[in-house]
């Protein structure tokens, strides 16, 4: 990823993400299942054809312009056909399909990984190309990220394939905004990664997999299900938290350059998103879970683990203060 991230050569970008790839297998891997073998094939023939795709569209570049500089991709085939490789890497609509299932066949612990860390590198190269992207194109995959995002997490029970489709719609709340101001779309994915990976980290906690073993968590640390809860809205982007920043940023932005439209139609697809994040929210608390448990505790907090989530929790929930100089 950081190869990725300093790189000025198209090579030495794809060598990197050729490299960060191979070595994710076999952590996706790492279970001795089918379904994280099955997984980790996926994952590896989708990135694999992204990558061809990509050092395709670099290499027509540099046939028609003679530059393999980065920030220099002037030919529009090149650049259509390097937005919808880095629309693949990412995992964001309508080359979206391999994530859910990705996710569903790996470990929590590696779910989080694929969410927040394997975003880096496509991201950042979308942010470098940001200048010579067709607005027309982004904001689509935009629009039909946060459609398929929104829907396709409305009857999810699994939790891993709900943040999956919650991935898939923050993404394209980043898309919309990528080639008309770059900085906040970046800005946008960092808040993502700050709320998701505290998220991620609680759910390993208290090894939740599904809703239903969701909603047990209030017997055993009610600290955890407050905190999940306030995560789980400030990713739904509702006004005090957090999740609300890049949205009203985003939307803002969206509305300055004429594209009210737009605005409207991002605003009102998020209510899909919402649907399931006030759904898991109601069933962590306030269903009322069994009091006595009739089976043996599956798991017991550790409290040495919660150190990086007690770092990124309040980030993820209360930095609404950052507003006003994120706006000037």
């Amino acid at each position: 990823t950081l190869t990725v991230t300093s790189a000025n050569h198209w090579v030495t970008a794809w060598l990197g993400l050729e490299l960060n790839m191979i070595s994710i297998l076999p952590v996706i891997a790492k279970q001795k299942h089918p379904r994280s073998t099955e997984a980790a094939t996926k994952y590896f023939l989708t990135q694999a054809t992204a990558s061809a795709l990509m050092l395709f569209a670099s290499t027509i570049n540099a046939w028609q312009t003679g530059s393999w500089n980065i920030m220099q991709l002037n030919n529009k085939l090149s650049c259509i056909l390097m937005i919808a490789a880095l629309t693949m890497k990412m995992g964001a609509a309508p080359a979206h399909f391999w994530l859910p299932e990705v996710m569903q066949g790996a470990t929590l612990a590696t779910t989080l990984l694929i969410t927040t860390w394997q975003k880096i590198a496509p991201i950042t190269l979308l942010y470098m190309i940001s200048n010579h992207t067709e607005p027309i194109i982004t904001l689509s995959i935009g629009l039909l990220s946060i459609l398929v995002g929104g829907w396709g997490g409305f009857n999810q029970t699994q939790l891993r394939k709900m943040m999956a489709y919650s991935s898939i719609a923050h993404l394209g709340w980043t898309m919309t905004v990528i080639s008309i101001m770059p900085n906040i779309a970046l800005t946008n994915i960092i808040i993502y990664m700050i709320m998701s990976a505290p998220f991620f980290m609680l759910l390993m906690t208290t090894t939740s997999k599904t809703l239903q073993t969701m909603t047990t968590t209030w017997t055993h640390t009610p600290t955890t299900t407050i905190i999940l809860m306030l995560l789980l809205l400030s990713m739904a982007g509702l006004p005090p938290l957090t999740g609300f920043t890049p949205k009203l940023l985003i939307l803002d932005s969206l509305v300055t350059h004429k594209l009210t439209l737009t605005a409207a139609t991002m605003a009102l697809l998020s209510l899909l998103s919402l649907t399931f994040y006030l759904r898991t929210t109601y069933l962590l608390t306030s269903t009322a879970p069994p009091t006595t448990t009739q089976s043996v505790t599956t798991w017991r907090l550790k409290p040495h683990q919660n150190q990086i989530t007690a770092l990124l929790a309040p980030t993820a929930l209360f930095n609404i203060t950052i507003l006003p100089a994120l706006l000037t």
